[in-house]
């Protein structure tokens, strides 16, 4: 399975389950990810496990309402899809965010905008 639909799936299934905290497989690629998610505020922290190398993300809640009403993947194994930085989608009129990887690593689209960026576009929360 792909690591960033695994990755999006046990997010999803931790906020299903209401649980406060998750393990997720450790690649370097879902940990900038996670980092991006966690500093556009929908998370509250991240770890790296230094025995078994796994991914530790604290969920976040509001009102015992979680902070990530949806997370989608965009761009899949079998289908890519890549954007200029004129068109960087706005998600929810801004108050979601997009993930994209550019040259210069995995940024947000509104920092990928600002350093005027394109890239893959991998996914979308609100």
């Amino acid at each position: 399975m792909d690591p960033i639909s695994n990755m999006i799936a046990i997010i999803k299934n931790g906020y299903l389950a209401k649980k406060q905290a998750i393990n997720i497989p450790y690649s370097r690629l879902n940990e900038e990810i996670a980092k991006k998610i966690l500093e556009a505020g929908f998370l509250e922290a991240v770890e790296v496990g230094e025995k078994d190398r796994k991914l530790k993300i604290s969920l976040g809640y509001q009102d015992s309402k979680p902070l990530i009403r949806g997370i989608e993947r965009i761009s899949k194994p079998s289908l890519r899809f890549y954007t200029s930085t004129k068109k960087i989608p706005r998600i929810l009129g801004g108050r979601g965010e997009v993930i994209i990887s550019t040259p210069k690593g995995v940024l947000t689209g509104r920092e990928a905008k600002k350093a005027k960026l394109g890239g893959e576009l991998l996914l979308k929360v609100w």
